[in-house]
């Protein structure tokens, strides 16, 4: 997967006024950044303001995503920073899993 294809899968994932109503940025460092507004329903690749923003490697998000990683230990070993609002994460898990 790349990050187009993800764009897409988390673009047909997010609703208007669905579970995740927040504003939440994957920074994939050289790699890009998915945008998500849950508020709105919208996705893209800005790097806007966020409520949170998760840093991480895009190899280890590929991980994350496919189940091969535990979120809990790559924030503990440093691979996975979130920057603002730590509850925004954890809010992430349900939304995460229809991006797979």
């Amino acid at each position: 997967m790349d990050l187009a294809e993800l764009t897409q899968k988390a673009d047909a994932a997010v609703t208007a006024g669905g579970d995740f109503t927040k504003k939440v940025k994957f920074d994939f460092g050289d790699d890009g950044k998915l945008f998500i507004d849950g508020q709105t329903g919208t996705v893209d690749n800005s790097d806007s303001e966020a409520d949170a923003t998760i840093k991480v490697d895009w190899g280890d998000f590929q991980k994350l995503s496919a189940g091969e990683m535990d979120p809990t230990m790559a924030f503990m070993q440093g691979k996975l920073k979130v920057l603002g609002d730590m509850s925004v994460a954890m809010q992430l898990q349900g939304l995460m899993s229809k991006f797979s």
